[in-house]
């Protein structure tokens, strides 16, 4: 399985689900928690699917395809 998200896009995603779980816990809201499942399950998994159907690629993959890029290029 390929990844799609950066270091940074999985940590933000990671807290945010978090966050997002707590305060659904907290307060029983029941779409704050399924938001936040989804958010840390995607942050785990290294992959969105959202991001796969918008063709974005914030991950180690685009980070790896630059590199051959300039390595070809040199």
């Amino acid at each position: 399985m390929k990844c799609n998200m950066g270091k940074t896009d999985r940590i933000l995603r990671a807290v945010l689900g978090l966050i997002l779980l707590g305060w659904g816990l907290m307060n029983s809201c029941i779409i704050a928690d399924i938001v936040g499942v989804i958010l840390l399950a995607t942050a785990a998994i290294r992959l969105c699917p959202l991001y796969t159907l918008l063709g974005i690629n914030s991950g180690c993959e685009a980070k790896k395809e630059e590199a051959k890029k300039e390595e070809e290029q040199q």
